[in-house]
């Protein structure tokens, strides 16, 4: 077989999947809990570009300025201000909405955060899981339900070895363990009530997703790395760095979310199979330490400069601690899933810092959201093809 007739059958199989990705979500209600924040931002701009109804249901934005405000996501999805610790209200939104699809992100994602207030982060990372499943448990709607929960789930022990989905559930800190209890709310969950085994009874899909360290245009989370780098090099502020040798397997965001949608798909057509918990995460080659990572921002950026700044928690909480190293096998998800990650760190960084150059230059909240799309579309040819 030739190349050219090699090259025209991959072609043809990208056509496919990506016909498949958007018949699943097209006219489709889809549900997404944290769609004011970065993720949720991301993810709800990539449905409604696939021809969904998008209902999001959030807090207010997390952060000023923020990837919803700035591109006007309230005027293209279906903005509902809530809490997922109101199971009264979240019912409601399932009953009146009818979802067929759900990505739970919402959450107190801030490890600092949670240091200073562990029981918002607890209410809010548990009880809202255990919320947003009762929701899904009480109305007879949503086939497919993806929860969000983050590659700190684990229970890590520095072993210098990626995780694998079945490694322990853990947490050193109360953001960390409470992602674990969401993991271990959501399996339960999944066992009781929507057991893959006797899925022809209740026909729902339920997964978990396990991710980190995502980096994309549009974040300015506190005591984040790029958001960190981002409002000081706008500032001409030299950046503060934590903890320059630890390393991370950074992420783009576009990659992380395709994965969800991948998943979702998946699910739809193959519910049991499907209903697990799945790492989506980067290759250890495009790991990197945060010293080397502020490194490319700030050629990417054109200038800047960088300082060591130890890191400061509030006095009493003295009993702090960060992972030296965190990485995650996702053989599961490449083989079974046939997700892989499409850029390079390299490549991420500078999609990255491309599109916080935009937003500070001043132009509207259309042009960002339009450039926004465009990395969409591109992300989607350039990875239906590798796919392929």
């Amino acid at each position: 077989m030739g190349k050219r007739q090699c090259r025209v059958e991959n072609l043809v199989k990208a056509d496919s999947l990506k016909e498949t990705l958007e018949a699943t979500y097209r006219d489709k209600t889809v549900l997404v809990t944290g769609h004011t924040g970065f993720k949720g931002a991301w993810l709800s701009t990539w449905l409604n570009e696939l021809g969904a109804r998008v209902i999001g249901y959030s807090l207010d934005p997390p952060s000023k300025p923020s990837l919803f405000e700035a591109c006007g996501l309230e005027k293209k999805v279906n903005h509902l201000h809530g809490d997922i610790r109101d199971l009264n209200r979240l019912e409601s939104v399932f009953k009146g909405h009818r979802p067929d699809f759900l990505f739970h992100l919402a959450a107190q994602s801030l490890v600092r955060r949670s240091y200073a207030e562990p029981v918002l982060t607890y209410e809010t990372n548990m009880m809202g899981t255990v919320n947003v499943l009762e929701a899904l448990r009480s109305t007879n709607c949503v086939r497919v339900a993806v929860i969000a929960t983050s590659d700190k789930c684990y229970e890590n022990k520095e072993l210098d070895r990626p995780f694998v989905e079945d490694d322990p559930m853990g947490g050193y800190d109360p953001y960390s363990s409470s992602k674990g209890c969401a993991e271990i709310i959501t399996s339960a969950y999944r066992r009781s009530y929507f057991n893959p085994d006797r899925y022809d009874d209740h026909r729902v899909s339920l997964s978990t997703v396990r991710a980190g360290n995502v980096i994309g245009g549009g974040d300015w989370g506190q005591d984040r790395l790029v958001p960190d780098c981002v409002r000081a090099l706008s500032s001409n502020k030299p950046i503060e760095i934590r903890n320059p040798d630890a390393v991370r397997p950074w992420q783009h965001v576009l990659d992380c979310l395709f994965g969800y949608l991948l998943l979702g798909a998946k699910m739809d057509q193959e519910g049991p199979r499907f209903s697990a918990s799945w790492n989506l995460g980067q290759p250890l080659q495009s790991a990197a330490t945060v010293k080397e990572l502020v490194k490319m921002v700030i050629r990417y950026w054109g200038d800047g400069s960088f300082v060591f700044q130890p890191m400061a928690y509030p006095k009493d909480r003295s009993n702090t601690h960060e992972a030296r190293l965190l990485h995650l096998d996702c053989s599961k998800a490449n083989t079974i899933l046939q997700w892989c990650p499409l850029y390079k760190l390299d490549q991420a960084v500078e999609k990255t810092v491309a599109w916080y150059r935009m937003f500070y230059s001043g132009v509207s909240k259309e042009k960002l959201f339009n450039h926004s799309v465009e990395l969409i579309k591109e992300y989607m040819r350039q990875s239906f093809t590798k796919n392929a």
